[in-house]
């Protein structure tokens, strides 16, 4: 499975967030102008998402440490969506959970 293991799992982890944040930004986008064209490519850009997820864990093998760095990965992408595309506030509290994951991240990465 070649295919699997051309690219270091981090960066397979930062292109299947990119997908999820995308995919969170056409949700965002489907909630204010819903229809079925918009509806469908959200699908292809979540089933993008886990495709590339799949080469990231087959590297790895494991799910505990892979997938907390994906979700904080994707978190913070989809956060970054919200305040600079929907210019959604970020309060205080929100910031700290934040730089928090960071430092999880940097924990479980050790």
């Amino acid at each position: 499975m070649d295919i699997f293991s051309f690219l270091p799992a981090w960066v397979w982890i930062i292109i299947s967030g990119l997908f999820f944040a995308t995919g969170e930004f056409l949700s965002k986008e489907f909630a204010l102008r819903p229809g079925w064209a918009l509806f469908g490519f959200i699908i292809l850009v979540d089933v993008l998402s886990v495709t590339a997820w799949l080469p990231a864990i087959f590297q790895k093998n494991q799910l505990s440490i892979t997938g907390v760095i994906w979700s904080l990965a994707s978190l913070m992408l989809t956060v970054a969506v919200g305040v600079l595309l929907f210019k959604e506030q970020l309060t205080v509290t929100k910031a700290i959970g934040i730089i928090l994951g960071i430092v999880a991240v940097a924990l479980l990465s050790l």
